[in-house]
């Protein structure tokens, strides 16, 4: 018998309807929802990270969205540890986590964990790269060998900057990056986890993305980010997709037209890097998606698969 709690992921490509699907396997399965979406944790972004609207999020407790402001930078271990405490807290109230998004680096430390390594140490990582100068990459990776042969064995000889950080962790811990990296556990290990994926036709998914972003400069994308571009942004702010494009409209370095396309593009690449993680995880159940198929028929596909 598995005694084990429940969470459902629910992923896939940007644009692909996962928020609407998420909304009707919410209600069907008494759960809350997580967000599992880099851009959604901004408070002063909500057009260029599609969130849910409030309407939505009255109607089904949604947890991680609008969590800190593009002034402060927000990592993958920040998100990790919430993304946990929202997990107890849904489960005490004896609902299941859904955790919904497709931002793969989010997935994969949820699911697998990710390892509690030192802080780092600029002293110890520019005297390892003067090292590295003075008598050549073998030299360190040679070290890296003795030390921790698991490491060595996989990392590139060539690879330097992830030679400094394994030595760096040792000169910090004592402990082998192997043996740390080991002792790693998610999600994946301590609760009965079931992944879902939506999946549709390339060229519909690409439909609809230039669709969304036809839709975002409609509903006011342009004065979001003037209002966001006025702050001092932190270097994880200044990587969402979106931001480039539209300050190079602002500052007249490009047509609005021309943001328009620049952002379609860019997105249909994130869309494809997404689709490329995501063939990588093969524990995702994929549920392929008509056009024509609303989003309460595509949750009556997942209860199915479930049941």
């Amino acid at each position: 018998m598995n005694l084990k709690k429940k969470i459902i992921f629910l992923v896939g490509p940007t644009a692909s309807g996962k928020s609407a699907v998420a909304l009707e396997l919410a209600e069907k399965l008494n759960c809350e929802i997580i967000s599992c979406d880099s851009m959604q944790v901004y408070k002063e972004l909500n057009i260029v990270s599609a969130k849910p609207s409030k309407s939505d999020r009255k109607k089904i407790q949604h947890h991680l969205i609008d969590v800190v402001s593009v002034a402060d930078n927000y990592n993958v271990a920040d998100y990790q540890s919430q993304a946990q405490e929202a997990i107890k807290k849904i489960h005490k109230k004896n609902k299941i986590p859904l955790i919904v998004g497709g931002s793969g680096l989010y997935i994969k430390v949820l699911l697998d964990g990710i390892f509690s390594e030192a802080a780092s140490d600029k002293k110890i990582r520019d005297k390892l790269f003067k090292q590295a100068e003075k008598y050549g990459k073998s030299y360190l990776y040679c070290r890296l060998n003795k030390i921790d042969p698991a490491a060595a064995n996989k990392i590139h000889p060539n690879d330097l900057r992830r030679i400094v950080r394994a030595l760096e962790v040792y000169a910090k811990t004592k402990i082998p990056i192997s043996r740390l990296q080991s002792q790693t556990k998610g999600l994946f290990d301590e609760y009965e986890v079931e992944l879902f994926g939506l999946q549709l036709d390339r060229q519909e998914l690409y439909q609809r993305i230039n669709d969304r972003v036809d839709k975002m400069f409609e509903s006011g994308l342009v004065k979001e980010l003037k209002r966001v571009l006025h702050k001092k942004l932190s270097l994880t702010a200044k990587k969402i997709i979106g931001i480039k494009e539209i300050q190079n409209f602002l500052t007249e370095r490009i047509s609005a037209d021309e943001a328009k396309d620049l952002l379609k593009r860019n997105t249909r690449h994130y869309a494809k890097r997404q689709l490329t993680w995501f063939r990588k995880e093969k524990r995702i159940n994929w549920i392929q998606i008509n056009p024509d198929e609303n989003p309460k028929t595509i949750a009556g596909k997942i209860w199915k698969r479930r049941f």
